[in-house]
């Protein structure tokens, strides 16, 4: 039973997964799409600059790739302070607050889900400053594309607040958060299968609502 049970999470990793997130994200973004035209006007007209905003992420193989998200901030808010966003981040829009309150903000994903840079389900993408930090073994994660949403954005679904607590947000998020993350995200590669895949996104969808 037990070989049957890992032969099936084996095709899952190879075959199944990209099958997956191929028909999901393309479903999604067709299904989505009146969402994401009315999110990228109300974006547009409630704050001057760009619909989407793109930034370099570290993804399978450590190769590097573009990630798509709708913009919450004002324009050119990266080179207005720290990578990272705390709660009370004066960059952050009100509209964008409210993006990033329900996630909303990630579905422009979708796509480099369909391109393949990304998953459904995988750990989130990190910038390419925080990985040169990477141990040996943290940089395992690199073995899988990474994702929309993983067990460390379920388990820090206000990490934001979490952040603005501390005196020095971009210090704790690397000394403290992201190892924690990354101990995670490890965790879910040794557990990869569709049930977890399943169980996860179910999670995310009902920590959207607590």
């Amino acid at each position: 039973m037990r070989q049957i049970e890992e032969a099936n999470n084996r095709f899952y990793r190879i075959v199944g997964k990209r099958s997956i997130d191929v028909a999901a994200s393309l479903a999604g973004l067709v299904a989505l799409s009146p969402v994401l035209i009315a999110v990228s006007l109300l974006v547009k007209c409630t704050s001057p600059g760009p619909i989407l905003y793109w930034q370099d992420r570290v993804g399978r193989g450590g190769k590097v790739f573009r990630i798509a998200k709708f913009r919450s901030m004002v324009a050119g808010a990266d080179k207005k302070g720290p990578s990272i966003t705390s709660s009370g981040d004066a960059r952050v829009t009100r509209f964008g607050a409210m993006l990033r309150k329900f996630k909303i903000d990630e579905l422009p994903q979708l796509w480099n889900v369909l391109l393949g840079e990304m998953s459904l389900v995988g750990p989130r993408p990190e910038l390419p400053q925080y990985v040169a930090n990477y141990t040996r073994e943290q940089g395992r994660v690199f073995c899988v594309r990474p994702g929309i949403t993983d067990i460390a954005s379920i388990c820090y679904r206000h990490e934001e607040e979490i952040l603005g607590q501390s005196e020095n947000p971009e210090e704790y998020y690397r000394n403290v958060v992201l190892p924690h993350k990354l101990e995670l995200n490890l965790q879910y590669i040794k557990e990869l299968s569709l049930f977890f895949d399943v169980k996860l996104i179910c999670l995310t969808i009902k920590s959207l609502f607590v």
